[in-house]
C-alpha cells in the first residue's frame, strides 16, 4: 500500500448480504474492495491482486476459510498478507483455529459496520511503516532483531514469517526486556481496551510466535499466574 492510496481489501464471503453490506461500507470509509464468493476464487484473486488485506469467511463453498489462509501463508508471495477470519458463531474453537493458522485477527457474526471498520483499520495502521519524521527503532537481543519501521524480524540473519498481532506482541516484550506483561496487558496494548479475547487465545497467538522463532522462541518466557516476559 503505497502512501496516499486507499488499501485494497479482499472480501471472500458467499453470502450475498454481508458481501454487499460489508463492501458497502468499506467503499464508503475510502477503500477499494474486490470481492469473491468461493475459497478457489478467493485464492486466485489473493495472487492476482496482492491485496492490503484480505477478510476471510470460515464457512466457504469448496475450500473452506481455513484451507484458504493455510495455503497464503504456506505461499511466499502471499505470506505475510495480513487475515481478518469472519466467524460465524464466534465458538472459541473457530477463532483459535483461525489465529493458529495465521489469522491476524477475528471478527464473531453478527458485527456492526461500526465494529467491522475499526478492526480492519487497526490491522492496517499495524502493518503501515513507521512516518512522520520519527526514526524506526531497531530492537535487537540474543541474535533476535525486528525492525519496527520496516516491519521485520529476523533470528541468526533468517527472515521470520509473523502475523501483525504476533509482531506486536513480540516489539511489546522486546521493548523491555524481563519486564512482565500479564496476557490482558499484551492484548490491550495490541488492539486496544475491550477486546474479548480469553487467555487460552493470548496463549494461543504466543505459542505460535515461539513456533515461528524456532531457537529463538525459548527466550519468551512463561510466568506461571502472570503471563510472558522476554528474557534479560
Amino acid at each position: 500500500m503505497n502512501h496516499g492510496e486507499p488499501a485494497t481489501i479482499l472480501l471472500i464471503e458467499d453470502e450475498e448480504d454481508i458481501q454487499q453490506m460489508v463492501s458497502y461500507n468499506l467503499v464508503r470509509k475510502g477503500y477499494r474492495v474486490v470481492c469473491a464468493d468461493s475459497g478457489e476464487a478467493g485464492l486466485a484473486d489473493v495472487e492476482r491482486v496482492t491485496p492490503d488485506l484480505v477478510l476471510l469467511d470460515i464457512m466457504l463453498p469448496g475450500l473452506d476459510g481455513m484451507a484458504v489462509l493455510a495455503r497464503m501463508r504456506a505461499n511466499p508471495r502471499t505470506s505475510a498478507i495480513p487475515a481478518i477470519m469472519l466467524t460465524a458463531k464466534g465458538e472459541e474453537r473457530d477463532i483459535v483455529a483461525g489465529l493458529e493458522t495465521g489469522a491476524d485477527d477475528y471478527i464473531p457474526k453478527p458485527f456492526s459496520p461500526r465494529v467491522l471498520l475499526a478492526r480492519v483499520e487497526a490491522v492496517l495502521r499495524r502493518r503501515r511503516p513507521a512516518g512522520g519524521g520519527q526514526t524506526a527503532k531497531v530492537l535487537e537481543h540474543h541474535g533476535l532483531q525486528l525492525d519496527a519501521g520496516r516491519r521485520l524480524i529476523s533470528f541468526a540473519g533468517n527472515p521470520v514469517a509473523a502475523t501483525a498481532t504476533e509482531f506486536d506482541i513480540l516489539q511489546i516484550l522486546l521493548r523491555r526486556p524481563g519486564w512482565v506483561y500479564s496476557r490482558q496487558q499484551l492484548i490491550e496494548q495490541v488492539r486496544g481496551v475491550g477486546h474479548n479475547v480469553t487467555e487460552r487465545l493470548v496463549d494461543v497467538l504466543v505459542a505460535g510466535l515461539r513456533r515461528k522463532l524456532g531457537a529463538a522462541g525459548d527466550f519468551i518466557e512463561t510466568v506461571r499466574g502472570v503471563g510472558y516476559r522476554f528474557r534479560e
